[in-house]
């Protein structure tokens, strides 16, 4: 048999007050001369009862669920971006708020469906989250309801956006290499496709730093952003006349196969070879010895993009989160 839900009504009856005035001690109101006596006994007695509100029927009257929807494409079933659902959900409740989570998989049907069946439940506002930064092109139906874009951006000047800095990123792996010595050896190590964001923009922060510095990189090994084409294009550079100090891998898969390459010549890391690498995965501290590896910000984005959501002044825009360096054994001085 279901218990008897506590009500408004119960909490004025063991305090000895009318419903209103029991109404108007657990809103907080202070407009309202309600006396000292009174208020205790009212907040004594929804202690007693352990007396929560009904949400549902405050939402009728503020029109306020305080729920939130996060529409994503495959970022909530990926156990590294994960993370953003992890920041997002535990902001939402620091505020008062809980989470939808839907996941697409970029079925447009689907995604259509989602936010339609959101929007039937009164969601107060939209997190529209994607697994790899890029152009996002929010469905039509969020036009006009509150909304931040996850690890996306749009060309709509109007809609507030947070991605992960890259462009810092890229000037961290390079001036950690600089600060440990090195200067003509450093090799790019991940083809850099133009179309790919985190690939356009961490290549421009390597070459700002270099620029800083009046230097040039030592050379490029192009491979695709695996461990197997990564360990064939190393390997292939290493044979010919590639004589690096520090390989900048575009990413920590990039390093794992970079790592036995390196092996397979007889090269050491860092004795002979650095390695700096981007995304910080669980990859980077499991290989021997740890790479350094500048971290995607995943769970302050989703912490992020819930404050802008709930924040009424927010302004629009393309926030870029800062994306922390850490540190491990895989840099040392260039050898002579």
């Amino acid at each position: 048999m279901p218990t008897h839900r506590v009500t408004m009504l119960d909490v004025a009856q063991r305090a000895g007050v009318s419903r209103t005035t029991a109404s108007f001690v657990l809103a907080g109101r202070r407009d309202m001369r309600i006396s000292v006596d009174a208020k205790q006994r009212v907040l004594s007695a929804a202690r007693e009862l352990d007396y929560r509100p009904n949400l549902m029927a405050r939402g009728l009257r503020t029109r306020l669920t305080h729920t939130i929807g996060l529409i994503s494409d495959t970022l909530a079933t990926e156990p590294f971006a994960g993370n953003v659902v992890r920041g997002a959900l535990a902001t939402g409740l620091r505020h008062g708020h809980l989470l939808f989570v839907g996941e697409t998989e970029r079925d447009r049907g689907v995604e259509k469906r989602l936010v339609q069946d959101m929007l039937d439940r009164g969601v107060d506002g939209f997190l529209y989250a994607a697994m790899f930064t890029r152009e996002a092109r929010p469905p039509p139906a969020l036009k006009g309801h509150p909304l931040v874009l996850v690890n996306c951006m749009n060309s709509d000047a109007a809609t507030s956006a947070v991605v992960p800095d890259e462009v810092s990123a890229g000037r961290a792996a390079v001036r950690t290499l600089l600060m440990a010595g090195h200067t003509d050896g450093i090799y790019l190590t991940g083809t850099p496709a133009a179309n790919v964001f985190a690939a356009r923009e961490r290549l421009a922060g390597i070459q700002e730093a270099l620029d800083e510095y009046g230097l040039r990189l030592g050379g490029r090994i192009a491979c695709d952003w695996w461990p197997g084409p990564a360990y064939v294009a190393v390997a292939r550079a290493l044979s010919g006349a590639a004589r690096p100090t520090a390989l900048v891998c575009l990413n920590d898969r990039i390093a794992f196969g970079a790592y036995q390459a390196l092996e397979e010549a007889g090269l050491r890391v860092p004795d002979d070879v650095s390695v700096v690498s981007f995304d910080d995965s669980e990859l980077a501290a499991w290989l021997h010895p740890a790479v350094t590896s500048v971290a995607l910000p995943h769970i302050e984005l989703g912490q992020r993009a819930v404050e802008l959501l709930l924040d009424k002044e927010r302004k629009p825009g393309v926030e870029r989160i800062p994306m922390p360096l850490h540190e491990r054994e895989s840099i040392g001085p260039p050898r002579t």
